[in-house]
């Protein structure tokens, strides 16, 4: 079995409610921590981590950010993302992945974040206890955001593009939709994401 999955959860999930099937993936000296909703069904991945759906582009953005090239993580001809490749960048540059809820509902049978109801949130503050050299948390969409404002009764929600204090020296980062059902191309999507990488001292 894959060393990212969580396979206690998976045996947990029932038809109703889903548990997260992934452990969260902590560079040793995670600078940035990257936080969606929750990963799409499993019919739908093309590898065992996050963002596996092979028609979202958030890992055409780090390629484009990171190597000029969005098809830089990408095996074309299998419609696979390349996971070995992932890891070692991801653990280079000190970025990590979780997801802001634990475990869910589908109110439809689509990856959609507008039909998840979240049973379980995220422990935030627990994460960030195991990552101390985190200096920014990124939200990728308005449910995760949403997830993380609604846990940590914060006063405010960013708007994308823009940052909040989160805490300890913290911020909260929020950047658009890495899904293609986002209104943005995929150049605006990676201009927004390299600023905030920027800003980061990542690039």
């Amino acid at each position: 079995m894959s060393p990212f999955l969580n396979s206690d959860n998976i045996l947990r999930s029932t038809s109703s409610i889903e548990y997260h099937p992934l452990l969260p993936f902590l560079p040793e000296s995670t600078k940035i921590l990257f936080l969606g909703s929750f990963p799409p069904q499993r019919k739908r991945w093309c590898m065992d981590f996050f963002y596996p759906n092979f028609t979202n582009d958030h890992w055409r953005i780090m390629g484009l950010i990171f190597f000029n090239d969005k098809n830089y993580f990408m095996e074309a001809a299998t419609k696979r993302f390349n996971l070995d490749l992932i890891v070692g960048f991801l653990n280079e540059k000190g970025i990590g992945y979780y997801d802001t809820a634990e475990a869910v509902k589908r109110l439809k049978d689509n990856a959609s974040d507008k039909f998840l109801e979240v049973v379980e949130y995220t422990d935030i503050n627990a994460l960030l206890e195991k990552i101390l050299d985190c200096r920014v948390v990124v939200t990728t969409g308005e449910k995760a955001t949403e997830n993380i404002v609604n846990q940590l009764s914060l006063s405010e929600m960013p708007t994308v593009g823009h940052s909040i204090p989160l805490r300890d020296n913290i911020l909260l980062y929020r950047l658009p939709s890495s899904s293609r059902a986002y209104p943005l191309s995929l150049e605006q999507k990676a201009e927004a994401y390299r600023k905030m990488f920027e800003k980061a001292g990542i690039i």
